[in-house]
């Protein structure tokens, strides 16, 4: 057993044991290497009551988890699993007796939703909290509510090396924030001298071997740490050091979260022989690696992210935060004075964000959202996050968990969204497990659910088109290499990715040992394995459903998207040619003759299946529609489930009120002419209106707008074309609307024409904005003294008098003054134009001339 070194964080225990004795909370921020991972936990530890005496840890990792939890057991001289043990996912290395444990942030996530009071937790540490997970964002919200309501008691140590720790102490309530140095030795930081082309690099693995080469001709003594994306990167790094290895007699480790322990021991651990250390990420943010005396940083990781089809969480190749970089370049100064090199340049460095943005603001938020609502949070607008999620983002999780039935229209938990609760796994895959258990294959769900979140595991093309269906056939290569001998062996046999089945194989019996508890009597199959897993993926995945158009079935014909849009399905996939299918992957292609999105990952569907598995979001909708070709109303019935139309058929529904309004907002769209005789409704709107202005006692309308639209609504009821609507008289629907008085004033006083002296009718003229009038032959008004006048006398008519060529050589509103004062010199002009017509000399008198067609010759 090792003997305790002495750490910068020491000197600083007891002031932070006076913090929690009291208060509740503390952010401490301390540098690499000052050792706040292992020291402070059991500083915490010390200053609980009998009551709730233990402490939980929450790391970002697996391997931190584990690391740091062996490392306090030791420095305790405790057994690990006694009073200090850890537990993660696949691992419980606690017993009884600890009070110190060490857990995966959704380790806490899943207690909280089984003990919402943390009986027995005194105190809750959050390390590496920069570092921004989802489930640590929300473990430090549930743990703040909890702390606001009924644990007012509970600690909260919020730690971390480059975390901004004010926004954590005024969330926590404005508490003490402590800084601690840390025990950081001379790192010189070196950097490419010209940028990669693309992100990665084409030639990442000679980089690293040219790098590591360089610091061994330096003559550098201790082992390199190497930090690599993963696991490809890794292996194509281990193969071109290969060479290196056996000349220069090091071993090459790696260090992987997905490794066992034991052969991630063999990269922690001493050696006699120097070591390169092959990494990911996880090394980041743990406890110390001896012998590390340098870095070779590659700049890139994979970033959780989601993908945004199947919203599964998915691993992104991106560059690095520069707190990032600084964490990386800290591990080659822990315990001696070391070196960086950075595959990358000073530029790129500078240009990058100082850190990743939080997972929070960037992943799917429908496992978040289920587990708020397991908590009893209904409105999830009102949760006081740490860090407030997009409410878009909140609206599409609660319209998932809704389409999954977890929770109801009001936002509470659902029966089945309780069950769903008991896997650690995201919404959809749970509600594929139970619903394969429902159906009696308990085993295959959980086998199905396993896939679902590790991705696609088939390693060839060929195991994909030996079976239905591209998700089937993972599952059926996954259970035929379970079917005897070693899994290892027979997952290369089946053309299946090694590593990535046996996580599967390890992931699906814990599910298989969660789903006990959850559905005890187990289900008789329910129709065949296969048919029974894809009505599964069907309840998880109803928003992913494609329909090829039925009219074309061509090998590339486009499917039509439930989500909206479209997309083409690539001819490997087993199930092209499916008319209906669930896309449960779909990629995004830019370039080249195929461009759009390719549905990648795909099963085969029966039509009836969705009666079966998700009658909820089957919708019986009746559709008015405009056919502008036709300028027509048309009403189809259409069976729907979200965007996607699976049938459809024209009908008769023209009492449907809808018809009208539709007929009503086209015709008005596509003018007045397209409804009414323009001329007359401008000639029975003016009359309206000089009406309304003579007899304001009568209260005419004024024919707005709104009148002619209620008008044409009336016009439109039973119709359905426009030309049905032209057939019907708009017009006299306005008139009628008219009162008995009004109707009486306007056709006997507001008239279309009026007689003339020989008995002959001349229309009258109604302008709006000008004054009526009347026009004909200047003979044709012989014997008439007095002006035509309107509206019971009220209105004078202006006469426009026109000369045998009809054009007018007079208007005038007062008749008998005309005959007296301009018609002498008129008749003279008209005399000498038109000799051969009659000009007497007293107009007033004479009679009219009868009506002449055309000029005498």
């Amino acid at each position: 057993m090792s003997a305790r070194v002495a750490l910068p964080v020491d000197d600083h225990l007891e002031e932070v044991r006076t913090i929690l004795r009291d208060g509740v909370n503390l952010v401490l921020t301390a540098e690499p290497g000052a050792g706040k991972t292992t020291r402070i936990p059991p500083a915490v530890l010390d200053v609980l009551d009998a009551r709730h005496p233990g402490v939980v840890v929450l790391e970002p990792r697996r391997l931190a988890a584990r690391l740091a939890a062996q490392r306090v057991a030791q420095e305790m001289s405790s057994k690990l699993g006694g009073t200090v043990g850890y537990q993660v996912r696949f691992e419980d290395v606690t017993s009884a007796q600890t009070r110190l444990r060490f857990v995966t942030e959704g380790i806490l996530v899943r207690q909280l939703l089984g003990s919402t009071d943390l009986k027995g937790v005194g105190a809750v540490v959050l390390d590496e909290f920069h570092e921004r997970h989802i489930h640590a964002d929300l473990a430090l919200s549930l743990l703040r509510r909890l702390q606001q309501t009924i644990r007012p008691d509970l600690r909260l140590v919020v730690m971390s090396a480059t975390l901004d720790a004010l926004p954590v102490a005024r969330f926590l309530g404005d508490c003490p924030v402590k800084q601690v140095a840390g025990r950081v030795f001379p790192v010189d930081v070196e950097f490419a001298a010209t940028p990669e082309p693309t992100v990665g690099g084409r030639h990442l693995d000679k980089q690293v071997a040219d790098a590591v080469a360089g610091l061994l001709r330096r003559g550098l003594e201790g082992d390199v740490l190497v930090f690599l994306p993963g696991m490809a990167e890794i292996r194509r790094a281990q193969e071109a050091l290969s060479g290196l290895a056996r000349r220069e007699n090091l071993v090459v480790a790696v260090l992987h979260a997905e490794l066992p322990p034991e052969e991630q021991q063999l990269a922690l651990g001493p050696n006699a022989r120097r070591k390169i250390i092959l990494s990911t990420n996880v090394a980041e943010s743990s406890v110390t690696i001896d012998g590390v005396a340098a870095v070779v940083d590659s700049g890139l990781a994979r970033i959780p992210s989601h993908a945004s089809w199947s919203g599964l969480p998915v691993l992104k190749l991106a560059k690095i935060s520069r707190a990032s970089a600084t964490q990386r370049a800290g591990r080659a100064g822990r315990t001696r004075a070391g070196v960086c090199v950075r595959l990358y340049t000073r530029h790129d460095h500078d240009s990058r964000p100082d850190h990743t943005p939080p997972e929070i603001k960037r992943l799917d938020l429908a496992e978040t959202a289920l587990t708020l609502h397991g908590v009893d949070v209904t409105d999830l607008s009102t949760f006081p996050f740490y860090d407030r999620p997009d409410a878009s983002s909140l609206n599409a999780a609660e319209s998932l968990l809704r389409q999954l039935l977890a929770v109801d229209e009001t936002g509470a938990l659902t029966p089945l969204g309780r069950q769903m609760l008991r896997f650690p796994l995201h919404p959809r895959q749970s509600r594929v497990l139970l619903e394969a258990a429902r159906r009696g294959y308990p085993w295959e769900g959980c086998l199905t659910a396993a896939i679902l979140g590790e991705g696609d595991i088939l390693a060839t093309d060929a195991a994909r088109r030996n079976h239905r269906c591209d998700v089937m056939a993972a599952v059926d290569a996954m259970e035929t290499a379970m079917t005897g001998g070693s899994l290892a062996r027979q997952a290369s046999a089946a053309g299946l990715d090694v590593g990535a089945a046996l996580r599967v194989e390890r992931s699906a019996k814990q599910l298989q040992n969660a789903l006990r508890g959850v559905l005890p009597a187990p289900a008789k199959p329910d129709g065949d394995e296969h048919t029974a897993l894809q009505l599964a993926l069907l309840t998880g995945y109803v928003d992913r459903l494609a329909m090829r158009r039925p009219k074309d079935r061509t090998p590339d014909a486009p499917y039509l998207l439930a989500t909206g849009g479209t997309a083409r399905m690539v001819q490997t996939s087993a199930a092209a040619g499916s008319d209906l299918v669930l896309a449960l992957e779909v990629e995004e292609r830019v370039g080249g003759r195929n461009d759009g999105a390719r549905i990648s990952l795909a099963s085969g569907l029966e039509l009836d299946w969705l009666l079966d598995a998700v009658p909820h979001l089957l919708e019986d909708v009746t559709d008015v529609e405009w056919n502008a070709q036709a300028q027509r109303v048309e009403v189809f019935s259409r069976l729907k489930l979200l965007a996607l139309t699976l049938e459809e058929k024209r009908v008769d529904h023209s009492e449907d009120p809808r018809v009208a309004q539709l007929l009503v907002k086209q015709a008005l769209q596509s003018g007045l002419g397209s409804f009414c005789d323009v001329e007359k409704l401008a000639l029975f709107r003016a009359r309206l209106r000089l009406a309304g202005q003579h007899f304001p006692e009568l209260e005419f309308p004024t024919l707005s707008d709104e009148d002619l639209k209620r008008a044409l609504s009336e016009a439109c009821a039973g119709l359905r074309t426009f030309k049905e609507l032209q057939d019907s008289d708009v017009l006299s629907l306005l008139h009628n609307r008219l009162t008995h008085e009004q109707q009486q004033l306007l056709g006997q006083d507001v008239p279309d024409e009026i007689r003339l002296p020989d008995g002959r009718k001349t229309r009258v003229f109604y302008v709006e904005g000008q004054p009526p009038w009347v026009e004909s032959r200047l003979q044709d008004f012989f014997g008439q003294l007095l002006t035509p006048r309107i509206l019971k006398g009220r209105v004078p008519l202006n006469v426009h008098l026109l000369a045998p060529n009809h054009r007018a050589v007079q208007i005038t509103n007062d008749l008998s003054g005309f005959w007296q004062r301009h018609y002498p010199a008129v008749r003279k002009e008209l005399m000498r134009k038109y000799p051969r017509h009659f000009w007497p000399e007293d107009p007033a008198t004479a009679e009219p001339p009868p009506p002449r067609t055309r000029p005498p010759r």
